[in-house]
């Protein structure tokens, strides 16, 4: 009988990397953010990127991030990765699951997490670290008892042929 590989990849880098490849469907020109829920036994509850509602066309609608006109820019339009993929579970409670996230989640992400039971947050990059929105974010899931750490990149390369 052979041995094993011993060079697979762990739980956090599978999960953190189907996040990362999810965001990369996003059509937003500037942020791309992918989200990856995962039961407390490793099986992926669902996924999620930013960007329009379903039935909202991605050429009919801004992608800009600055205007005169709010309702000219993409931010009164998006859903985030995070509330995405809250949406599009079809299984019934995600009570106890895990978030793997490219992105820090904002505080309208963070209420919609608590809510929906989910107790760990794992992710990638916090670029808006000290914004009042993160802090929110922080402030919720202390209070709500959801456990919260960065992702620690091993470096390791992994490329998908496609």
């Amino acid at each position: 009988m052979g041995s094993k590989r011993e060079d697979y990849i762990s739980w956090d880098e599978y999960f953190m990397g189907v996040a990362l490849l999810s965001g990369r469907r996003s059509k937003d020109p500037n942020t791309q953010v992918g989200c990856c829920i995962v039961s407390q036994d490793n099986k992926i509850l669902s996924m999620g990127y930013n960007g329009l509602p379903t039935g909202c066309s991605d050429d009919e609608f801004p992608w800009v991030r600055e205007g005169d006109d709010p309702l000219e820019t993409k931010y009164v339009y998006t859903v985030h990765s995070e509330l995405n993929a809250i949406l599009n579970y079809r299984g019934g409670s995600l009570e106890g699951a895990k978030l793997y996230v490219s992105l820090f989640p904002c505080n309208e992400c963070a209420k919609a997490i608590i809510q929906a039971g989910i107790k760990e947050v794992i992710y990638d990059s916090n670029k808006y670290k000290g914004t009042p929105s993160v802090c929110a974010s922080m402030r919720m899931f202390d209070a709500a008892g959801v456990r919260y750490h960065q992702y620690h990149r091993t470096n390791r390369e992994v490329r998908l042929e496609l």
